[in-house]
């Protein structure tokens, strides 16, 4: 028997181990132990459990980054990569959502509507290609022939409009499911009409909690604690870091500012020896959109520029070349096109005073040497054996979030995305680049956002209802105050209680009232009490308020009926949208979302070659 058990046994132990092993190369080729590499079929995200390839996403970031590109004509930093990361994312996940949807709700599309929609409904691509309009507008003609052409064929452009109406169509179908209900009465019509058209003059005067002489009040546990699980999204906080920053700044000197006034006296002598206004701004001026558009600037009227260039601007005569003018963005030449009293069509060569090459030389290799010393350090003490050896001071300080990174009053690029791209702390970054300087951030301490505790917030929340209590606290002094200026006036009332009584202009319901405040008690009341009547108290900002209505105005019926038929369109299309714009909402809100970015980039960062 026991010979027999120590056989078997083998074989247990046997298969005790291959299972072992097989469950821990499992394990880890899985990704499940977090040591995983990172490849093309990694998942970033799961949405109702269906996978987001790392892939995937990248190509989305990737294609609206060379859009960003091409409209801006320079490279994005990583705080703007991580907006487009961050829509690319949505926008993958809203896709899923509706996917998800058109099975659930059975909406499929047929052949026959695709063709139909591309016959009666081209895209937002066709309709402004200067190829398919004639005098200015978009012809339907020339769409429709270029559709039955080899052409449309050959190229792809069948294809491509056959996946656009693809994922359109869908998506109308659901829209118009949620929206199918929307529907604005007369009465409905004639409320909004009347929020925004009826007006009110008042005299009033607020009661403030500084002038109480009893401002003691007692909130509960029970009541911090219903306000805050009534409240709890607002005080979500986002994460945030600490950093020592290194910079590098690109100082401009007298001779850079020399170099720059003498590039456009020597630009400005080109165009007045016969030299194209338009080619030279091409190729010299540093306003990079005016300049590939031959330095215009446009059309328009006063205020749109400095002062300096303004008053520049204006005193030349059409077609004249101005004198070199010097503006906070650096040295202009300016060249009037046309005027029509105070509007110019004006045009522009800029030169910014910047550092020259030999400047720049010293302050890049100034730079390199940072690089090299500190920068994509893992030790910390790399970075500051680098500030050491450069002679430089680190500055320390908070980095928030989703939120650019500013250091004496300048833009610093980069450094917010990278605290929070899974970095550690004592980690340093990459050179990072600005027209003003160069930085190089190491990672201090992190802390992640997310909703914060009842403990982290209850003393916030304890001053905010003691506010309201004290507030309230003024009540029976409004209500005195009110009854004093019924049996006289609202000036003699207020007077007695050494109160100041101050008018407004007039106001419909959904404006702004200085010391009313907007879409408050005391906005309402002005449409409540009678004309001539005081009424209150009301409660506004800070305080209550006792009002009387100086003066209303109704707004005209037969105004409304010749308006109504429009409105109603504007209306019944914000009330459409608000119906989806919610029903997207709510469906990401019941959606379970994995979002494993900031792992899965780390990681990749880490795998990546040195």
């Amino acid at each position: 028997m026991l010979q027999s058990m120590r056989s078997a046994a083998k074989y247990i132990w046997i298969f005790i181990i291959v299972a072992f092993v097989g469950s821990f190369l499992l394990y880890e080729t899985s990704g499940l132990a977090g040591r995983a590499p990172v490849t093309t079929t990694t998942s970033i995200a799961t949405v109702n459990g269906e996978e987001i390839l790392l892939t995937t996403w990248q190509n989305a970031v990737n294609s609206l980054e060379q859009q960003q590109q091409q409209q801006s004509g320079r490279g994005v930093t990583l705080d703007e990569r991580q907006q487009l990361e961050d829509r690319a994312f949505d926008e993958i996940v809203t896709e899923i959502l509706l996917q998800q949807e058109y099975k659930r709700r059975g909406i499929t599309v047929t052949d026959e509507e695709v063709v139909q929609a591309a016959r009666v409904s081209p895209p937002p691509q066709a309709t402004s290609s200067p190829d398919l309009q004639t005098d200015g507008k978009f012809d339907m003609q020339k769409y429709l022939r270029l559709l039955s052409s080899p052409m449309a064929r050959q190229s792809g452009m069948l294809a491509g409009l056959e996946a656009f109406y693809r994922n359109e169509i869908p998506k109308q179908k659901l829209f118009d499911q949620v929206a199918s209900g929307a529907y604005v009465s007369d009465e409905r019509l004639w409320q909004v009409y009347r929020d925004r058209h009826d007006s009110a003059a008042v005299s009033f005067v607020v009661l403030r909690t500084d002038a109480l002489t009893d401002t003691s009040v007692t909130v509960t546990d029970a009541e911090i604690s219903q306000f805050y699980d009534r409240n709890k999204k607002r005080y979500e906080r986002p994460g945030r870091a600490i950093v020592s920053l290194l910079t590098v700044p690109r100082t401009v000197t007298a001779a850079d500012s020399a170099a720059a006034h003498t590039r456009i006296d020597q630009i400005r002598a080109e165009i007045v020896g016969g030299a194209k206004f338009e080619d030279v701004a091409k190729r010299e001026s540093t306003d990079s959109l005016s300049g590939a558009q031959g330095g215009a600037l446009g059309k328009g009227g006063r205020n749109r520029f400095t002062p300096k260039f303004e008053e520049a601007a204006y005193a030349l005569k059409v077609g004249e070349l101005s004198q070199p003018v010097l503006t906070p963005f650096g040295w202009h030449i300016i060249r009037v096109d046309d005027r029509k009293g105070d509007t110019l069509d004006l045009r522009h060569i800029l030169v910014t005073v910047g550092q020259t090459d030999s400047s720049a030389t010293r302050t890049d290799r100034r730079a390199d040497s940072l690089a090299n010393l500190g920068a994509s350090q893992e030790d910390a003490k790399k970075f500051d054996d680098a500030a050491k050896a450069l002679g430089l001071t680190a500055a320390q300080m908070v980095v928030v979030e989703k939120e650019p990174l500013s250091f004496a009053g300048r833009y610093v690029p980069s450094v917010s995305a990278w605290s929070f791209s899974g970095v550690r702390p004592g980690e340093s970054s990459d050179l990072f680049d600005s027209p003003e300087a160069y930085y190089i951030a190491r990672l201090d301490s992190l802390t992640k956002g997310g909703p914060q505790s009842l403990a982290e917030v209850k003393d916030d929340i304890r001053r905010r209802l003691a506010r309201d209590k004290r507030i309230e606290k003024l009540r029976p002094d409004g209500e005195a105050l009110v009854a004093a200026a019924r049996s006289g006036t609202l000036e003699a009332a207020a007077a007695a209680k050494g109160l100041t009584v101050e008018k407004s202009a007039g106001f419909s319901r959904v404006d702004a009232v200085p010391g009313l405040g907007q879409f408050t008690q005391a906005i309402g009341g002005a449409f409540m009490v009678p004309v001539g009547q005081v009424g209150g108290p009301f409660r506004a900002q800070d305080g209550m308020v006792v009002l009387r209505i100086d003066s209303r105005n109704d707004a005209k019926r037969d105004a409304f009926e010749a308006e109504k038929a429009s409105q109603r369109g504007q209306l019944l299309q914000s009330l459409r949208q608000q119906r989806i714009d919610e029903y997207l909402s709510n469906l990401r809100e019941n959606t379970k979302i994995d979002d494993r970015r900031t792992e899965v980039l780390s990681q990749l960062r880490r795998q990546a070659p040195t």
